[in-house]
């Protein structure tokens, strides 16, 4: 495989291009949008993921802003890229070697215009005000595409629970719901799971909640099917991502059947986009985490699949123990500064599972090359600016991740219904409703994309159709 290399200053230099593009002596944008913008980078100058996460939505609402004069009256915009309310605490907790240990937690809760707040809460070393800022901005216009009354929310710790004993990891939640659990509510505020936060952690969390307020409410989703939750959530992320994705390809006449597919990361989403991707017939070739990848030219076969959800599920290992267990695998160790080598692979379809601007310009150009049709995004917003413009530019389909990971937040809408109807679905009704769903996000976003940008352009269709329910219920709620 050819693997161009580049310096860790390209690397720096894409990361802030919304601010290279947007800024005013380069300004490509309406005076509004671009107003709006400038005073993102003015009042928040180090948050580099959500500059660019508003940058990216301006960029499709600047197409329409001419028309729609009341959202420049009512300054929707600028109410939209301003928080509700943002909750930042610090969380002590004890090792298992009586040792205390602080770590930050977060909520951000973005707009609670069609809804309660809504999102998951991140684990993750990474975890800063930026990217809680990010995934709360993009949550809001998420929900809105699913059409359940779902407001926008996101949180979360720079916690890292790989290489915790469970112990640790139930005293970590214990603390750290301790001061959350003021903040949100069945009919207020409700957390989910996102990175490093699966089933372990959500029960831990929900028992802590239970226990400090004597509630047995719906206030977290993601819970074990024991106490409240949902069938196909663990599922949803994953099966959507497909869902939406094959419609997109049956859209131009294309399918999933005999087709190889690239996936990245290990965790939960892209699991169950493998297992949905194996059920429709496609072969599915990498997967990877932050330490490398793997190459499965035999395909990563229902059977290998489960060894993968023991390993990081229950044994909690590196995917490189995959390369030992198969033969004929490649094992290749991540490179922070040259190209993501699981993006350079010939295939037909990608799908990014891993995390944020795990996609820069020239692992699209190497997708390109290697004749990808279609990027599925799974992960949040894990393409970059100048990314996203070379898949485009090039006409590969793109399946933005405010449409095409939603079903995750969609069945967690769907167990909030259960929980408040005290009732438990069964796994046929939960998956059709998801397919339902998905369906109708996608139309949602292919009218919105033909009668205001260009078809097939299902970034602008995705932020615009988001965008549009949002604003409507912000005008007439008043200013709050």
């Amino acid at each position: 495989m050819n693997r161009p290399s580049f310096s860790p200053l390209v690397l720096h230099q894409e990361f802030n291009i919304g601010k290279i593009i947007g800024h005013r002596e380069n300004k490509i944008m309406h005076d509004e949008t671009q107003r709006v913008y400038d005073h993102v980078l003015k009042t928040d100058p180090d948050q580099k993921e959500f500059q660019q996460a508003v940058f990216t939505f301006l960029q499709s609402i600047d197409k329409i802003i001419d028309e729609l004069p009341e959202v420049t009256y009512h300054k929707i915009l600028e109410r939209m890229t301003e928080p509700e309310r943002v909750v930042m605490f610090r969380v002590p907790w004890i090792d298992d070697e009586g040792h205390v240990q602080i770590n930050r937690g977060f909520r951000v809760e973005m707009s609670s215009a069609i809804g309660p707040y809504k999102g998951g809460l991140r684990f993750h070393p990474s975890v800063n005000l930026s990217i809680m800022k990010f995934l709360a901005f993009e949550q809001v216009f998420k929900n809105s595409l699913t059409g359940l009354p779902m407001g926008g929310g996101k949180g979360g710790s720079d916690f890292n629970p790989k290489g915790k004993s469970d112990a640790e990891v139930m005293r970590f939640c214990q603390s750290f719901m301790t001061e959350l659990y003021r903040h949100i509510g069945a009919d207020t505020d409700v957390p989910a799971g996102d990175i490093g936060v699966g089933g372990r952690e959500i029960g831990y969390l929900f028992g802590q909640y239970k226990r400090i307020t004597n509630q047995f409410t719906g206030v977290l989703t993601g819970k074990g099917m024991d106490f409240g939750g949902s069938n196909i959530r663990p599922e949803a992320t994953g099966y959507g991502l497909v869902y939406l994705s094959q419609a997109i390809l049956r859209g131009e006449g294309m399918d999933l059947e005999g087709k190889t597919c690239l996936v990245s990361g290990s965790g939960n989403v892209a699991q169950f986009t493998v297992e949905k991707l194996n059920a429709l017939g496609a072969k599915v070739v990498t997967l990877s985490d932050s330490t490398g990848m793997i190459y499965d030219p035999n395909g990563i076969t229902p059977e290998k699949l489960q060894y993968v959800k023991t390993l990081k599920n229950i044994k909690r290992g590196r995917i490189r123990e995959y390369a030992e267990e198969y033969k004929g695998v490649e094992y290749i160790e991540r490179n922070p500064e040259t190209p993501n080598p699981v993006w350079d692979i010939k295939a037909d379809y990608a799908f990014p599972c891993a995390t944020q601007n795990e996609i820069l310009k020239a692992d699209a150009e190497n997708l390109v090359k290697n004749g990808i049709k279609l990027v599925g995004e799974g992960a949040n917003m894990p393409c970059s600016v100048e990314a996203e413009q070379v898949l485009m530019g090039n006409n590969v389909l793109l399946a933005p991740a405010k449409a095409a990971n939603a079903g995750g937040v969609a069945v967690s809408g769907l167990e909030m219904a259960q929980n408040s109807q005290r009732m438990q679905w069964t796994r046929e009704r939960v998956d059709q409703e998801l397919q339902t769903i998905m369906g109708n996000i996608y139309r949602n976003i292919s009218e919105a994309a033909e009668k205001y940008s260009t078809k097939n352009n299902f970034v602008d269709g995705a932020n615009i159709a988001g965008f549009m329910k949002v604003a409507r219920a912000m005008m007439a709620e008043g200013y709050v």
